[in-house]
């Protein structure tokens, strides 16, 4: 039976943006305001998280593909401390002028896969990132609901909703998940 998911994506959304850089280490990673409390409350529905993330500072060589698994283990495991841990985790490190790269955003390739390895329904889903790409990649995986986070990103592509910030997600969420049906446990 499948389940309906809230994809988020990482760094403006579920992190603090690093600006024009990357996060390359544990420490410059810090949750953005009431992301916690929205991951704890899509949890509490049963509906699935899943971070789909680009991280292209793989690529460029200036952080390991094991330094990235640590980064998010570590976010895992205070997540976890919250009941509010991923469902799973999906990076494309591809760079962005890759010409063999299917994963990259706006791709829907790791909303597809998420939803086939933890049987999502993506017509009854929600995606939740700061850029064109991100609110792109939603609608081409079939996703219906968008929710922007206003960045300095410039966006040319609307989403559903759009918030200043998170410190709104969680109170957006509640209002959204409650015209989708509740996942299944």
């Amino acid at each position: 039976m499948s389940r309906p998911a809230v994809f988020f994506d990482r760094d403006g959304v579920v992190n603090l943006s690093p600006g024009a850089g990357y996060v390359l280490r544990w420490q410059d990673f810090h949750f953005s305001p009431g992301i916690i409390e929205a991951l704890k409350l899509c949890q509490t529905r049963g509906y699935a998280t899943i971070l789909a993330t680009s991280q292209q500072g793989v690529g460029k060589g200036l952080m390991s593909q094991a330094t990235l698994d640590d980064i998010h283990a570590q976010m895992q495991a205070e997540l976890a401390k919250h009941g509010a841990a991923f469902d799973g985790i999906y990076a494309c490190t591809c760079l962005s002028k890759d010409p063999s790269c299917t994963c990259r955003k706006p791709s829907a390739e790791m909303l597809l896969r998420a939803a086939a390895d933890h049987h999502l329904d993506l017509q009854h889903s929600l995606m939740v990132g700061d850029a064109d790409r991100d609110i792109q990649m939603g609608e081409n995986a079939g996703v219906p609901l968008t929710i922007r986070i206003e960045s300095e990103n410039p966006h040319l592509i609307t989403a559903t909703y759009t918030l200043p910030d998170t410190s709104g997600l969680a109170a957006l969420l509640q209002t959204c998940l409650a015209y989708l049906p509740d996942g299944v446990e």
